[in-house]
Formats: C-alpha cells, structure tokens, sequence
C-alpha cells in the first residue's frame, strides 16, 4: 500500500503545487477564471444582452452584470429547460439539479453543465481524495470502498432535459470504474424512499470493506446507528475494522461530532467539503484548521457582498483580493454552470488569505432579526457548542425563531431543541447559550440589556425523532434535506410543535 500512495502522490505533484499557487496568485488566477467564462459565454443570449465582448476587465463585468437570485435567474431556466441552446451557456444543458436543501414546497433547479461537472463536481472529489492522501501517507483508504449516501431522488424527464439530486446525477455521469470503489451499487444508491434505501444499504455494505465515508453528517448518522442496531455492535470498528476518514459537507458538524466519536471509539478522521448543487467550492486542506480552502480554478468566479448590501441591485461587492478577515459576507458565484453573478445564500467569514480559507456563517435567509439583533447561524452554532461542553449535553437537531411581544410580555427567541443526550440542567443550559450569544454579537447584546427589548430565551425540549417525523411528513427524509436552523418568523417551529406531543 506504501508503493500504491507513492505512485499516487507522484501524480499529484502537479496538481499540489497548483493549489499552492492559490496562495501567491489568487487575484491573477480568479481573473483568469472570468476571462474564461466571458469569453465562453460570448457567444450565447445571456452574453449577447450584456455585451460580454466589449468587457475588459472585473469593473466592467460589476457594472453591467446585475446581483441575482434564484427567483431572477427562472426565465433563463425554463428556455434551458425546454430545450433551448446557447442561453446562458454555449450548447444545450441536459441536466439539472433539483435542489431540496431547504423544506420550501418549490423546488429549485439548478443547470449542470458537461464543463461544471468535470472541471468542478468531479474535479472537487478528486482533490479530496489527493489532499488526503497527501496529508496522510500511511492511509489505507484506498484498499477498500467509500460508503456514500445521496439524495433519494430518482433521475426523471423535465421538458427536454433530465433532473434529479445532485449526487444522483453525479452518479449517473460517473466512470464505470468508480462502482469498484464505492458502495452501495447505483441501484440501490439512487432508491426514491428513504426507508426502503436505509434497509438495503445496511444490508449490502455492513460485510463489505468500508474504509471511507462520505455525506451528510445528520442522516449518516441515521444510517450508521441503523447499521449499528441490525448488527448488535456499538462501535463501527467492529463492523468495518479499516473505517478511517469520514468526508462530510452541507451542514455545521460541530453538533455531530461527539456521536461520531461515541460510535467511533478508535477514532476517525475528518475532513469537511463545501459542495453544492451550484458548484463545489472549498474543502478542509488541514485536518488542524476547520477553515475551508476556496478552490479558485473550478471555473467559478468569487464575488463577496458584506451583509449590510444584500438586497440592493447593484450591490457592492469584493473579489478574492479584496476581503477582509472577520467580515461576514454573502457569497456571489459566476460559474461554467451558466450561473452568473448569482447569489447562492450562503454566507461566509474568512478566517486566512494566504491561502483562503472561509467558515460557512448561515444563509442570507436564515436569521433572526425581529429585534434589530442580527443573528446569524454562525453566532448560534458555537453558543450551543459552549452550552453542550458546559452541560454534558448533545444536541441532536434544533431550530429557532422569535416569539413576539403580546401585550406587556416582552420578546424573545423559542429555541425547540432535540437533544441526544439532556444538559444536566436546562435553565444553566439557557443562561450560558444566553451568555455566549451576548459575547458573540452586539447586537444581541444591547437588545438583551435590562431585557428591555429582548428577554432571555425560551427552551423548549423536543420529543425523541420530532424532527424526523417532521421532515418524513414533508416529503424531505434522506440526502440534504435539513430543517433551517434560524427563521425570521414561526413558519417552521409552529409546524414542528404541532407535532411535538
């Protein structure tokens, strides 16, 4: 196995030393990036309509070129999607992504192009696998398989095109090869009912070689004590002896991370990813570091937007040379998916820039703000990770919102929280996550003071698989499907209570 990682690392020498240029050239190799797109683009309706020829250079692109969401980028997707080429992308695009990373009733459908997936998605996972492999000489990862889990959305006709879960398209444009090195088989992968896709993967993976994990850490987490309790083990090492790294993405893992090492007692690697329908955008090179790295050669362009301009339509916004750290910004991407200045929601802190590194902060829609407090996902996740630490508490699922002044009672924010293991009080439990929030953000702070405007928050404990249930009668079990962790109103914590008896 030591010779198989030598010849590996040979051939990614390269590939290491172009990532290492992301540290000295990121401004050059971004703008590079543009004039790619641009010059590719050229040519279709989108490019025509704003002159992309005549631009020189990232100003012109800025001025020309609105902010978008998804809601303005609909018309280009349904020409797209009734066959129509050349739209914003050269060629006609036959894929598209279904995204259902929130429980909104409509869902959104992203374009994937023949460039985005071979020169991002799948560009991505390649680097995972050399990264690791760099940063782990000795591994053994790849003498067996990487137990995946996707999306149970099946592949289906849409118009001219098809569409599906991201990770079953990815599936589904995949080499041959790649079953040698993956399980479960594709069949059973890309099974539509969740239930039906936990049985058989437990009992086709549990006597294979697994040595590598990959997915979204709180419906892995599902399927391993599923497997778990089909076996009669407690440990995954019982099951799958050389289980080494678990490559996960799309939510904060901090809240998982203790019932990952709960059911990996010989211990586990782990490296984050930050992938998306839109694109894969960043992954953890140092296992030390919880940073991301920004990929900047995926054929996608960076644009930041600070908070206080989302909204506007030409808001100001920062390339890559221009961030700064500690700024929480709204990401905009322009991509060889045909996606252009699009705003994804995402929002983003850079915590280096030699090379770039960012935290995930929350989404642009996913706050809570009834009160002038600004607060952000960000903020919630490390005052919950306090309150566990200094309670014995594992919180297995939660979300928040307000609960509004009515009559002389002030305001203040519902948390509906799922525990797996309870804090050994809950009122101590509330006077640190009240305590750390205060510390984390001022605005938080000065509405909290006196609870003149803001009184401490409310906890209120969530029944065992209430937010399962919640999310099995939406339609929403298994692949990225996730409850938002803060809301700006009572939409979804009203839902989830009326279920909580």
């Amino acid at each position: 196995m030591a010779l198989l990682n030598t010849i590996i690392s040979f051939f990614t020498s390269n590939r290491l030393s172009q990532i290492e240029a992301f540290t000295q050239r990121a401004d050059i190799i971004q703008y590079e990036q543009l004039r790619y797109l641009l010059d590719r683009a050229m040519y279709t309706s989108f490019g025509q309509t704003y002159k992309f020829g005549s631009i020189e250079n990232f100003r012109q692109f800025r001025e020309r070129v609105p902010v978008v969401d998804y809601e303005a980028y609909v018309p280009y997707i349904d020409r797209m999607v009734a066959g129509e080429k050349d739209v914003s992308w050269p060629g006609m695009v036959k894929w598209f992504a279904k995204s259902s990373g929130t429980t909104n009733a409509r869902s959104k459908f992203i374009p994937v192009t023949k460039e985005a997936l071979e020169t991002c998605h799948y560009r991505g996972a390649k680097d995972v696998v050399m990264i690791y492999n760099n940063n782990n000489p000795d591994t053994q990862m790849l003498t067996g398989k990487c137990l995946t889990l996707g999306g149970s959305k099946k592949i289906s006709k849409m118009g001219d095109s098809q569409t599906g879960d991201l990770s079953a398209i990815l599936i589904g444009n995949s080499p041959f090869w790649s079953q040698f090195i993956k399980t479960p088989a594709p069949k059973i992968a890309l099974l539509e009912h969740w239930e039906e896709k936990l049985e058989k993967i437990t009992a086709t993976t549990m006597n294979e070689n697994v040595t590598s994990l990959a997915g979204v850490p709180s419906w892995f987490l599902v399927l391993l004590k599923h497997i778990l309790k089909e076996t009669g083990k407690t440990d995954l090492h019982e099951i799958w002896p050389n289980l080494e790294l678990f490559i996960h993405g799309g939510i904060n893992f901090s809240p998982y991370r203790e019932q990952y090492n709960a059911i990996c007692k010989k211990g586990l690697n782990f490296m984050e990813t930050y992938n998306a329908s839109e694109g894969f955008f960043a992954i953890q090179t140092d296992p030390n570091d919880s940073g991301l790295q920004l990929m900047l050669d995926y054929g996608v362009f960076y644009e930041f937007v600070p908070l206080s301009e989302v909204g506007k339509p030409f808001p100001k916004t920062y390339t890559i040379g221009e961030v700064e750290l500690g700024v929480d910004y709204a990401m905009v991407i322009t991509t060889n998916g045909g996606l252009w200045r699009y705003m994804i929601g995402d929002t983003v802190r850079f915590t280096n820039l030699m090379p770039h590194k960012i935290v995930i902060t929350g989404r642009t829609k996913h706050y809570i703000n009834a009160f002038g407090e600004e607060l952000m996902v960000g903020n919630a996740e490390s005052a919950l990770e306090k309150a566990c630490k200094q309670t014995g508490a594992v919180v297995k699922e939660y979300t928040a919102a307000p609960l509004f002044m009515q009559g002389d009672a002030m305001g203040c924010h519902q948390w509906l929280v799922e525990f797996e293991t309870m804090p050994d009080a809950t009122d101590k439990f509330v006077d640190i996550l009240d305590a750390e929030l205060r510390k984390l953000n001022s605005d938080y702070d000065a509405k909290r003071s006196g609870d003149v405007t803001l009184c401490r928050p409310l906890l209120t404990v969530g029944r065992k698989d209430l937010f399962f249930d919640w999310l099995k009668s939406k339609g929403k079990l298994g692949g990225q499907n996730k409850v938002p962790r803060l809301a700006n109103n009572r939409e979804y914590i009203d839902s989830l209570l009326s279920l909580n008896a």
